[in-house]
């Protein structure tokens, strides 16, 4: 049974009074966000910018790992426009985004839509996709891309993945997860790039994505707090946001950035350090996401570091076994995006992700919000399925269904960004 030790009913000090309950299933409580390290509350939005830079310090060293701060020469190229894609719904663009003049050095590939009616600057959702820009939708005009896929030579156990070109009958294949077309029916533009252009997504990727062009040599031992998987993931969607604030057709004021699972993780990691991202959503990116690591239930840190060891630094693998000894939590992580808007998504049979251990993730950062001026979250009970709950600032709903991106999900994320961004026009 779980009990309040004076440990746990600390944390809920710096909590608001209709929120001071106890988080069930926890295994000590999670630091709070208006306290520093040293014990001392953060009294006033004042002091905030310190406990911030505080917070990202921790997790940049202890778990996601430190982002370089060298530029790269990155350069942008229009592929191919299209002022008639979708049957005349959208302007089609497509862009190379080069990293280094090295030959052979990984480049990004854009697919950007942009309404066609649009008679200005137009907000726009920015996002990785998993399987390919091609996937996103049935489009004919997309390029097929190179994708990282199983060896098809290797036998059949075999894990090892080589690059492919993506096959023509893989197009729309995750365009439910997309919904291409709602998105620009509601005034939106959509940004998305394959993830394996940034950087691949198996243990020992690197020297086939961006952190290879940050080595000092090629075969230089990573430090403990050196970058990883995730890390370059961010890292590529902060150059995204570079192109998207050189297009015209794009208001930079008014980024969305989403993801999904360990997507929803590089998400809110990337948000938490580039201040340009104007609005975030986390889809089902649990435990290193939106989720308690303190939560007994869903995933493990044991179990992350042992399937995906590449994701985080090597400096979180001491944490395996251990979530309590962790110096941050996901409150935290979810704190760095105040005062910008937030919301957190989670499916009812996606256990994995503990829908629970997200939900107080944004209870417990609720109090910043408020610190800087903006409505909190409001709710303080876990809600019913498909019962959407928050504020203009903060919202949250688990909808019925598995780990995935649906219409449901992406209706939810539109009304949102809508209200907030026409909030923010009027003000």
């Amino acid at each position: 049974m779980f009990k309040l030790t004076a440990a746990l009913a600390a944390a809920f000090l710096f909590l608001p009074a209709a929120a001071q309950s106890p988080i069930p299933d926890l295994v000590s409580a999670p630091p709070a966000a208006l306290q520093f390290a040293n014990g001392r509350p953060v009294s006033s939005s004042a002091a905030w910018p310190r406990r911030r830079a505080e917070i990202i310090r921790l997790f940049a060293s202890k778990v996601y790992g430190q982002t370089p701060t060298r530029r790269l020469p990155v350069t942008f190229h229009v592929d191919s426009t299209d002022p008639h894609a979708l049957n005349g719904l959208a302007i089609r663009k497509q862009i190379t985004v080069s990293f280094s003049p090295r030959p052979g050095a990984p480049r990004m590939h854009i697919l950007l839509y942009i309404p066609a009616s649009a008679s200005g600057p137009v907000p726009v959702f920015e996002g990785l996709n998993f399987t390919g820009n091609q996937s996103v939708s049935s489009d004919p005009g997309i390029d097929l891309g190179p994708l990282w896929l199983r060896d098809p030579s290797a036998p059949p156990t075999s894990h090892t993945l080589t690059r492919q070109t993506a096959s023509a009958d893989s197009r729309g294949r995750a365009a439910s997860q997309w919904q291409v077309e709602k998105i620009l029916a509601r005034g939106f533009a959509l940004a998305t790039v394959y993830y394996g252009d940034i950087e691949p997504d198996f243990d020992g990727g690197a020297p086939f994505g961006v952190r290879s062009l940050f080595l000092k040599s090629p075969h230089a031992t990573p430090a403990p707090d050196d970058w990883a998987a995730i890390g370059a993931w961010a890292w590529g969607l902060s150059r995204i946001a570079d192109y998207l604030a050189t297009d015209p057709a794009i208001d930079p004021h008014k980024i969305a950035v989403i993801g999904h699972s360990r997507l929803g993780k590089t998400a809110l990691w990337a948000a938490a350090q580039d201040l340009r991202f104007s609005l975030v959503v986390s889809n089902e990116s649990g435990k290193g996401g939106a989720s308690l690591y303190r939560r007994i239930p869903g995933e493990t840190i044991e179990h992350l570091n042992t399937v995906f060891p590449h994701w985080f630094c090597t400096n979180f693998h001491q944490y395996t076994g251990h979530p309590d000894r962790v110096p941050v939590d996901a409150n935290l992580l979810l704190a760095l995006i105040a005062p910008r808007p937030l919301y957190v998504a989670s499916a009812e049979d996606d256990h994995t992700s503990d829908p629970a251990g997200e939900f107080y993730s944004v209870v417990l950062a609720s109090p910043v919000f408020e610190l800087l001026g903006k409505p909190g979250f409001g709710a303080t009970a876990f809600p019913p399925v498909n019962h959407p709950v928050g504020s203009a600032s903060l919202g949250y709903h688990v909808r019925t269904g598995k780990h995935d991106v649906t219409a449901y999900d992406w209706d939810r994320y539109l009304d949102f960004a809508s209200a907030a961004f026409a909030s923010a026009k009027a003000q």
